[in-house]
């Protein structure tokens, strides 16, 4: 019995010892950062549900290529992220809840500049008398990032809309 309770404190000492002999290859780095990238796009939806608007600022690059087109029309235009987060919480605040899911993430690192493309899907919930209490957005999105002060922040966000269901009237019941 005695030498099994020591095979965990020799596990750890085998991994500590072939940790040191192989320090980070450039693809593990690679993974890395391409995690990095994934966390901070996540953190943006993260922290839209939770409607904490200073979380999403901190998402954002000091200006944003912003692209809704798909889904409001009009042209993309240049934003700053407290201007993206201010309209999220005007355009957001009458919802009872948000919820945001993505994934099938694909990461490119080019040095300090990458692109990630994920599909996503929103949900808003408002309960109301019609009992028709959410709408659901289904796309994909385009990020461009770019590492500012050894964190990646998002300096263009693109929306591709594929449909949207539910009720479409949500917040005027």
């Amino acid at each position: 019995m005695k030498r099994f309770l020591n095979l965990p404190l020799g596990l750890l000492l085998v991994s500590v010892a072939c940790s040191n002999q192989n320090p980070p290859t450039d693809e593990y780095s690679m993974l890395l950062e391409k995690e990095s990238v994934i966390a901070m796009i996540n953190q943006l939806f993260i922290s839209t549900d939770n409607r904490d608007w200073e979380k999403v600022k901190a998402c954002f690059a000091r200006e944003v290529l912003f692209d809704m087109t798909s889904l409001a029309g009009g042209e993309p235009s240049k934003m700053t992220a407290g201007q993206i987060a201010s309209a999220w919480e005007t355009g957001l605040k009458d919802l009872k809840a948000i919820h945001h899911q993505a994934g099938n993430y694909s990461v490119t690192i080019n040095g300090s500049v990458a692109t990630a493309f994920c599909y996503g899907i929103a949900f808003h919930y408002l309960p109301n008398p019609t009992a028709q209490n959410t709408r659901t957005f289904v796309g994909s999105y385009d990020f461009h990032l770019t590492k500012i002060d050894g964190g990646w922040r998002i300096d263009q966000f693109k929306f591709n809309l594929k449909f949207i269901d539910g009720n479409l009237n949500l917040e005027g019941q």
